[in-house]
């Protein structure tokens, strides 16, 4: 810090009025607002990975001298642990969209028009971005190649599939993921654009009244293929996109690269899902880790949309080129469905189960029970007590998130809440709030399926903490928006400190 103040003074010529740390990104370098007397500020930039900031601040000269939108390298230190670039504002495109988001996937216009307006940008970036770009001096691996895929591959094997305990042949998987990446590797065109490798919402900020979005932490980007970046930014599970906005954007993003170069539109499209589903895999692999080894719940959530994904990809038939893959998938998918799924009675209930209780009878009684049951939870401060129950039925669950990290003793997020994306990620990468939803949620799911069985009507969940701001609301929506996906009942959420409520309406 000391170092990023001593640049700051020799940029300016004085040395800063305020400083504001903000939220870590990606990467473990250390993001500073630096805000001068007439409120002007800069973004200051601390890390101890001298490449890392090397291939930052040279990929952002190049891209911003071929007019593409990056920050600006405002000043670099002589030993480049530090750096100051111009400051893009606090807006996401993540942040932009959330509404659709968390309403799973009914994105607005507002929402379609930044999502079209982000993916035309893309193709100018890998296209335009590449030229005269000297690839060597990027991180390691500089190109994706056969090893590159093949290390993600075995990502997915190692991380993900031996938590299954599923037998694999280990030759005939091999031989599959071999000629996978090699299919992979073709789809190159015969040209070196750059991939971003982590394009995703998060690493777009939108700018001005006009919201014109801009590109951040691209310094892991290679020489690679195109559809790397599409597969990475359509396919993200926790966007919800449906078929079609994801249609629509992949024709708005051939369009717009068709303008740069020569491309056949349809072998675009096929090359395309073939990166779908090696994006999905390699992401399971992460899920596995982060979710299965290190218990983190928002990854172990993210698994059975991902695996639907993959199943709706073998309905198409984009792994038949690899037969023991997709026989490997398929049976992963069955599997893994087996354990999602909600639990079925046992051999003894169904003998003695009346005539009337066929498997239709019994999903209309479950569909039926499901429109029946409204849960409601709560977020709140227990400086003005516990909310009160409406219902008239009383009882219910009141969880105290006190004992977990509180973010709020921290200047970036004291006027920030558990809804905003700074607050979401200082908690996940944390963890603590992780392992405490884990309890919470199997016992609410014994006690949802308890009622749904049961054919009761109201259930309550309520989250409080110190100022009912961050931990709490953070937990309430989770809970809310976790039993909504997973049974398809009637959610109401009440932030009562902030005033925000909203239901999700079962279908």
């Amino acid at each position: 810090m000391h170092n990023l103040i001593q640049l700051y003074n020799e940029w300016k010529g004085c040395a800063p009025k305020h400083t504001e740390s903000l939220p870590k990104a990606g990467s473990n370098r250390h993001y500073v607002r630096l805000t001068d007397d007439d409120g002007r500020t800069v973004i200051g930039v601390v890390g101890a990975d001298t490449h890392e900031n090397r291939c930052f601040i040279n990929l952002s000269r190049h891209f911003l001298e071929k007019g593409l939108p990056v920050p600006e390298i405002l000043a670099v230190s002589t030993d480049e642990t530090c750096y100051l670039q111009t400051d893009l504002g606090g807006v996401s495109l993540y942040q932009a969209i959330s509404h659709g988001r968390e309403n799973n996937g009914a994105y607005d216009e507002t929402e379609v028009e930044l999502l079209k307006r982000t993916i035309r940008l893309l193709p100018h970036l890998q296209v335009e971005g590449a030229q005269g770009l000297n690839f060597d001096s990027l991180l390691s691996p500089t190109h994706f190649d056969r090893r590159t895929a093949l290390f993600d591959l075995h990502y997915f094997k190692y991380c993900f599939l031996r938590t299954t305990d599923l037998p694999i042949d280990e030759t005939r998987l091999e031989n599959d993921f071999e000629q996978l990446a090699d299919d992979l590797v073709k789809s190159a065109m015969g040209e070196c654009t750059f991939m971003y490798r982590d394009f995703q919402a998060r690493n777009v900020m939108l700018v001005g009244k006009e919201q014109k979005p801009y590109f951040i932490d691209f310094q892991g980007g290679k020489c690679g293929p195109l559809q790397y970046d599409v597969a990475s930014f359509l396919w993200q599970a926790s966007a919800h996109y449906s078929s079609e906005l994801r249609q629509l954007l992949v024709n708005e993003y051939v369009a717009e690269l068709s303008t740069l170069i020569n491309i056949n539109p349809e072998n675009f499209k096929q090359d395309l899902q073939r990166f779908v589903l090696f994006r999905l895999l390699q992401v399971l692999g992460a899920y596995g880790l982060r979710g299965r080894f290190e218990r983190k719940q928002y990854f172990i959530d993210s698994i059975p949309p991902a695996l639907q994904s993959i199943s709706c990809l073998l309905e198409e038939g984009v792994a038949a080129p690899y037969p023991y893959l997709h026989k490997v998938l398929t049976q992963l998918i069955k599997r893994e469905g087996a354990i999602v799924a909600t639990p079925k009675p046992s051999e003894t209930s169904k003998k003695d189960m009346p005539a009337d209780t066929s498997d239709a009878h019994k999903q209309t009684l479950k569909e039926e029970n499901n429109k029946k049951l409204k849960v409601r939870v709560f977020s709140f401060s227990y400086k003005r007590g516990i909310p009160e129950d409406t219902s008239g039925n009383g009882g219910g669950y009141v969880f105290d998130c006190r004992s977990t990290h509180n973010p709020g003793r921290y200047e970036p997020y004291k006027q920030l809440t558990g809804l905003d994306e700074p607050v979401i990620r200082f908690l996940e990468d944390d963890g603590e709030i992780l392992l405490f939803l884990q309890s919470v949620y199997r016992l609410a799911e014994t006690h949802v399926e308890r009622y749904l069985q049961r054919g009761f009507t109201d259930l309550m969940f309520c989250f409080g903490c110190t100022g009912g701001q961050h931990r709490s609301v953070y937990s309430a929506q989770h809970l809310a928006e976790h039993l909504h996906r997973k049974y398809n009942i009637e959610v109401s959420i009440c932030h009562r400190e902030q005033n925000i409520q909203r239901t999700l309406t079962a279908k």
